[in-house]
């Protein structure tokens, strides 16, 4: 995480400048972004099958991204963050027990430092809602498993463009997503352990202003 940060903020630096094309109140940006997702994998002992804290763990992903932001205010916009569900490896002590699919829309607050600057840093909070899907998990002797499949957490989020065009930008972003989910039997659906995923979300992509 911290090469890509580096990388960016030394590629945003060396490209800092005055830009023709204004961001103003009324204005749409959208970008795409090929985006990193890193889930931090924190999960609650099972008791019962004496497996220990933090053994149910989701793999890493790479994913397409699009989102859509509007300009309330000079330097104030909102962004919608849309993707399509993404199906991750389910593993327990390191052994697949399965895949679970995620769709994590979220929606956040952006504050924009240098509107009218070619190197155009933001930062952002909101709300990020995630819905499971497709649940296929099974552990030997146990039997089926599932997931609660709505969880409400936090956002945050920084990152910058860069102009390269008219109305055209590169953009680098990193998210910070709070998301987590109850794990169950599925035959009785008992709570079994709690885990959250909460994960790091690194971005790159382009961006264009209308």
């Amino acid at each position: 995480m911290e090469k890509y940060l580096y990388l960016g903020l030394v590629f945003g630096a060396l490209t800092v400048g005055q830009s023709q094309a204004q961001a103003d109140q009324g204005d749409w940006l959208v970008r795409i972004r090929a985006l990193d997702i890193q889930p931090r994998n924190q999960s609650d002992p099972i008791q019962a099958l004496s497996v220990p804290a933090n053994a149910i763990t989701l793999n890493d992903k790479w994913a397409p991204e699009i989102d859509l932001s509007y300009f309330l205010l000079k330097n104030i916009a909102l962004e919608l963050i849309l993707t399509y569900p993404q199906r991750h490896d389910v593993s327990l002590n390191g052994a697949k027990i399965g895949t679970a699919k995620h769709l994590p829309p979220t929606l956040t607050v952006q504050y924009h430092f240098i509107p009218d600057g070619k190197f155009r840093p933001y930062f952002g909070a909101g709300i990020n809602y995630t819905h499971f899907s497709d649940v296929n998990l099974s552990v030997p002797g146990v039997g089926q498993l599932d997931m609660g499949r709505s969880s409400w957490g936090g956002a945050l989020q920084a990152g910058f463009d860069v102009e390269i065009g008219k109305n055209k930008f590169i953009n680098f972003d990193v998210k910070k997503l709070y998301i987590g989910s109850d794990v169950k039997l599925a035959a009785t659906g008992a709570t079994i352990s709690h885990v959250r995923l909460d994960p790091v979300v690194l971005g790159v992509g382009f961006g264009w202003k209308f």
